[in-house]
């Protein structure tokens, strides 16, 4: 056999790392659901799943209902309702409407309005009253567990309920959803780092009802999302089931770690799966790559036109003005909360980067596939993105699989996706450093939207996904030149990196 070379022993390598990250998560996650009993139902239109530990009967047990905040969904509050089964109790996550496995629409586009306030307490009524009627539920020890949006539903529905055994608020958004006077038992969970907004309204809920019957638990370190995996915060919720028996300590990131090794593994096995599919022909000689046409930011020394630096400028003139026309828009029209304006923005500040293409030339390298493979080559490689994407999202994250309207949102914006990474390629001209900066810049000019009133607030929940997906599919980009795919293959791989994140995880509204 002739000697591989470093190149292709350094790809069998990594290879060897990405699968053996691959089993690695998977076991971790089998294990995650070792000894407990899982059941999903859909109950007058609320996806529920129940969790409880297998085996043994003890005797009635209580009752946990935990919802989800906004964007959030049953499947992200799963390691709270494992920690509560291991305790010896009965949790039920639901999908409130807009989210996770719900295909209705939540009002209001992730304002507090009486509307989405309707739809929030008739979604946890049927909870409750499905978690009351379960085999082996004490309906008289039923605990409500929110988070967010989740945690004001929650509280305002204990108010008009004292028959609940006691409420836990994480992240309470407005301490007005507790009146002074209620009586009923309260612990109000906040993370350490969290805005100010959200310590403030702890602070103020904490301060009345009798002596004693409010609590507020602080998890240092954490801040909106964090703190719900905080080993604090599931301290609290054990500590408000009635009558618990002993159980392990949490380990809240066992499901988080085992979703991360997969993430990371399929993130890698993409570099050896594309030096297969993109190996050139038999006989072919590598030689050195193809020149790259002038671009933007290119001398262009036979006009004289050009300066160092022009494709900055423009990039974050395009992201600028595709941010103010993004504002005054209806983007709210498209029943994608928060997830409708960054399509836009990004088809937007894409479209304005494609119209200055009469400054450059896109680059057009030598590329190793044949025209005749290269579709098969797009269709392998944009089936193993959405497999990358969406497998670790939807096993240990948060609900990634399109339902109802999102089935025609997903290709909606992956076309806003796709013509804003081909504006960038264009500007990038072969470079990943200048492509990186690109997607960068978008994420400034969105964050700076979001903060300026341009974008809505929520859409700073958004950015730091977003910046992570960018990273990604940059990464992917440049392994993806490296071999000499064709100059729109990376743009349509990276599109499907974004887009799918985007539409099966905002909320329908």
């Amino acid at each position: 056999m002739p000697d591989p070379g470093p190149a292709p022993r350094r790809l069998l390598a990594l290879g060897a790392v990405a699968l053996l990250a691959v089993v690695l998560g998977a076991l971790l996650l089998v294990r995650a659901d070792a000894g407990l009993d899982t059941r999903r139902a859909t109950v007058a239109g609320v996806p529920f799943t129940e969790v409880r530990s297998a085996g043994g009967d003890d005797g009635p047990r209580p009752g946990v209902v935990i919802a989800h905040g906004f964007a959030g969904s049953a499947r992200l509050m799963r390691p709270l309702a494992d920690t509560v089964a291991r305790h010896g109790g009965v949790a039920v996550l639901l999908d409130f409407a807009g989210h996770g496995a719900n295909p209705s629409r939540l009002p209001g586009a992730g304002r507090d309005d009486a509307r989405a306030r309707a739809v929030l307490r008739h979604d946890l009524d049927v909870a409750v009253a499905w978690l009351r009627s379960r085999p082996g539920v004490d309906p008289d020890r039923i605990v409500l567990v929110g988070h967010s949006m989740g945690a004001g539903a929650v509280t305002r529905y204990a108010v008009d309920h004292p028959e609940l055994a006691r409420t836990v608020a994480i992240s309470l958004p407005d301490a007005g959803d507790v009146p002074a006077q209620w009586s009923g038992g309260l612990t109000l969970v906040v993370g350490g780092l969290e805005f100010r907004d959200f310590r403030r309204a702890a602070d103020e809920a904490a301060r009345g009802g009798p002596p004693g019957s409010r609590q507020r638990v602080v998890a240092p370190g954490t801040e909106h999302i964090s703190v719900l995996f905080a080993p604090r915060t599931h301290a609290a919720v054990v500590a408000a089931i009635p009558g618990r028996p002993g159980g392990p300590s949490p380990a809240p990131p066992a499901r988080l770690a085992g979703a991360g090794l997969l993430l990371l593994g399929l993130g890698l096995g993409f570099v050896p799966l594309a030096a297969v599919l993109l190996r050139r022909p038999p006989g072919q000689v590598a030689g050195p790559p193809a020149p790259a046409q002038p671009g933007l930011g290119s001398a262009r020394a036979a006009s004289g036109t050009g300066w160092p630096g022009r494709w900055l400028v423009v990039t974050a003139a395009a992201a600028g003005l595709g941010a103010g026309l993004a504002a005054p828009l209806p983007t709210a029209r498209l029943p994608l909360a928060v997830g409708g304006h960054v399509a836009v923005f990004l088809l937007l500040t894409g479209g304005l980067l494609m119209a200055a293409r009469r400054w450059f030339r896109a680059a057009t390298p030598g590329a190793t596939v044949r025209s005749g493979r290269a579709a098969g080559v797009a269709a392998a490689l944009v089936g193993y993105a959405v497999l990358a994407v969406a497998l670790p999202l939807h096993l240990g994250f948060t609900s990634a699989t399109p339902v109802g309207s999102r089935w025609w949102l997903l290709p909606l914006v992956l076309l806003c996706c796709l013509v804003f990474l081909l504006g960038a390629e264009l500007v990038a001209d072969g470079r990943g450093g200048r492509y990186a900066a690109v997607g960068g810049i978008g994420v400034v000019v969105l964050a700076a939207a979001a903060v300026t009133g341009l974008a809505p607030g929520f859409v700073l929940l958004v950015v730091p996904l977003f910046a992570a997906l960018v990273a990604w599919q940059a990464a992917w980009a440049g392994v993806l030149r490296r071999r000499g795919a064709p100059w729109w293959l990376p743009a349509l791989v990276g599109a499907v990196l974004l887009a799918w994140p985007i539409a099966t995880t905002l909320p329908l509204a």
